[in-house]
């Protein structure tokens, strides 16, 4: 076989295995979610996030080996601010999770990254991507004849307006120091802001052996495995590839809220997340890409 045939060859098959951990990583945080709601009425969601925190934190710092603690960088200001946002959009989201089905939380926390996609943008077809979004958006808070609990609408935008602020920290701390320590140890520091609110709604329910063998499932599923494959994909891929795969994210959502909860849509609904997707998939894409120069 020809030299640049298989290097071709090779490169493709890295490609769609990065595309593959990328839809694993999606599958494996929905699924988290999914699992969590199973711990709101022993522990309620503060308790729940509290779990997912601390059983994550703990991951990653075996993940990578304590180093973060050793280190002297990390009393820096955005460090902070990333732990604040980490904590914040588990908070928001976790409540929001508690009074709407887990595909329009997504859906509706997604204005999140779209937001910061739209924003790094120069190109003003942009704007349609905004539309799409808005439509569906619209249509999901509306509720189809008023089913969607409004609080729970709020409570899931105000994790989206997190989520946003958790990638522009995530870069800025990236920028200090190479490697997973900023994460890591932003993980470990809102562990432990959640921790007063967790265990004062969790309480003595937060013991028990099957609520810490959930909340380690939960903590595994939304944070030790996507973290760890999402590094290995972005390696392999184009960060606009890894965007429009991250955009089938409330698809996902949707689909295990389903599988796993029982969780129906009507057809409007279905239809307000599709222009969701559509539309983070447009702005993550165009945002990855550099703009043309004039």
């Amino acid at each position: 076989m020809d030299q640049n045939a298989r290097m071709f060859r090779t490169a493709g098959a890295g490609t769609r295995g990065a595309a593959l951990l990328t839809l694993a990583s999606i599958v494996s945080v929905q699924s988290g979610s999914a699992l969590a709601t199973g711990l709101f009425d022993s522990v309620g969601p503060a308790g729940a996030v509290f779990l997912r925190a601390s059983f994550g934190a703990v991951a990653l710092l075996l993940f990578t080996r304590g180093a973060p603690l050793r280190t002297r960088e990390w009393p820096h200001r955005d460090v902070w601010l990333l732990s604040v946002s980490v904590a914040a959009v588990n908070l928001f989201f976790y409540a929001a999770l508690d009074r709407l089905p887990l595909g329009i939380t997504v859906t509706l926390e997604f204005v999140g990254p779209l937001g910061v996609a739209v924003l790094g943008s120069r190109r003003p077809r942009d704007v349609i991507w905004v539309v799409l979004a808005a439509i569906g958006i619209v249509l999901l808070s509306d509720g189809s004849g008023g089913d969607i609990d409004g609080l729970g609408v709020v409570l899931a935008l105000s994790a989206g307006f997190f989520w946003g602020a958790y990638i522009l920290f995530s870069d800025r701390v990236g920028a200090l120091a190479p490697g997973a320590g900023g994460a890591t140890m932003a993980a470990v520091l809102s562990a432990a802001m959640v921790a007063p609110l967790g265990i004062a709604q969790g309480g003595t329910d937060l013991l028990a052996a099957s609520t810490l063998l959930a909340g380690a499932a939960v903590g595994v599923l939304s944070t030790a495995i996507p973290y760890a494959a999402e590094m290995e994909a972005l390696r392999r891929l184009p960060r606009a590839v890894f965007g429009v795969l991250m955009s089938l994210e409330p698809a996902v959502a949707a689909a295990i809220g389903f599988l796993a909860l029982s969780q129906d849509l009507e057809a409007l609904e279905i239809f307000a997340i599709g222009l969701v997707v559509i539309a983070s998939a447009g702005a993550l894409r165009s945002a990855a890409t550099p703009a043309p120069h004039d």
